[in-house]
């Protein structure tokens, strides 16, 4: 196996949105990123100038053999999955494809190659609709849809490559991804975008246009809008480079929550880019979408005991201030021309 304490960092997918700011936590840490990423949905503004960039799927094998000849791969990140939860419904197959199939390509890929650790890119989707909150890692593993199942798949996957072949893993559970670079030089740029804070921050940039819709009035919450546990992207590019340190310190694999502990509705986070903004968004009231669980929070205490890890840029409305400094300098996502700059 490759030495994990040296070598290049395979960030697979990371030309995408919580992809790209740990790309730029690798340079900052002193590591070497090398990117994969087929750019379906990833932005190649996204990432930095000077970093390898490889325009390629993770399903193509001989793609994956040229990158690993090219450069000395010491350890793998994986996120280039597909995640919107109601298209995998409507079309499992381009789920199982992707998420399933072509992430094995790349895990014989990395056997072959002689690498044996990997930082995977999971979801809080594998828990389903908990039966307590906050949620731990102990909780049953039921998702109710295919992406959702596509991740825990994966996860039993890396368990059983573990115990085969030594393969060694941290799977990081990430509950509501948020934020930006607070130079606002990279953030969220989806198509279509379904993410609560960049479409109430959207709202915002056109506050004559449709209003904001809140699926769901009536849960039993405090104001009966959902609520979720967000984490700044920031956070979470920090968790990446520390589970890498972890793997290389020779540490059991193991699954963990990044989220904060708390959470925030959907009228909470309204309200917060109100004030953040000055603009008065508009919103209107919209049925239940089928699946959406009343409260989703995290405990995260495995990933603070494990890997030292604090959420130290997540308050709401750090996140929302950075969401807005790229939304604001980026009407049109990357497409709107740019220096780039990290």
């Amino acid at each position: 196996m490759a030495d994990p304490n040296s070598g290049a960092v395979l960030v697979c997918g990371g030309a995408g949105y919580i992809a790209s700011h740990v790309v730029g936590a690798l340079l900052d840490a002193g590591r070497t990123p090398v990117v994969v990423d087929d750019l379906s949905t990833g932005r190649r503004r996204a990432v930095p100038e000077g970093v390898a960039l490889h325009e390629a799927s993770v399903g193509d094998r001989a793609a994956l053999d040229a990158v690993f000849a090219a450069h000395d791969i010491a350890a793998v990140m994986h996120f280039c999955a597909h995640a919107y939860v109601g298209e995998s419904v409507e079309d499992p197959r381009k789920y199982y494809r992707n998420n399933t199939v072509n992430a094995l390509v790349l895990l014989e890929a990395m056997l072959d190659h002689g690498v044996g650790e990997i930082v995977f890119s999971s979801s809080a989707a594998v828990y389903g609709v908990p039966d307590t909150v906050p949620i731990d890692e102990t909780a049953a593993i039921r998702p109710i849809n295919p992406y959702g199942r596509t991740k825990a798949i994966f996860e039993q996957v890396l368990a059983d490559y573990g115990r085969a072949y030594g393969l060694r893993w941290a799977a990081l559970r990430y509950f509501n991804a948020a934020g930006a670079m607070p130079d606002g030089s990279i953030g969220e740029d989806h198509d279509p975008e379904t993410h609560l804070i960049p479409l109430v921050l959207r709202a915002a940039l056109r506050p004559a246009g449709p209003g904001v819709k809140v699926f769901g009035t009536d849960y039993d919450t405090p104001d009966g809008t959902c609520i979720r546990d967000y984490v700044h992207v920031l956070d979470l590019a920090s968790a990446h480079v520390r589970a890498l340190d972890y793997l290389a310190a020779g540490e059991p694999s193991a699954a963990m929550n990044l989220g904060t502990g708390s959470g925030f509705s959907v009228l909470e986070i309204i309200e917060t880019c109100r004030k953040v903004t000055g603009v008065d968004i508009p919103h209107e009231a919209a049925p239940r979408r089928p699946g959406d669980p009343p409260a989703l929070v995290a405990r995260v205490d495995r990933a603070h005991e494990a890997l030292g890890w604090r959420a130290e840029h997540s308050d709401i409305e750090t996140i929302v201030a950075t969401a807005w400094a790229w939304h604001r300098g980026h009407p049109a996502g990357y497409g709107r021309p740019q220096t780039h700059g990290r």
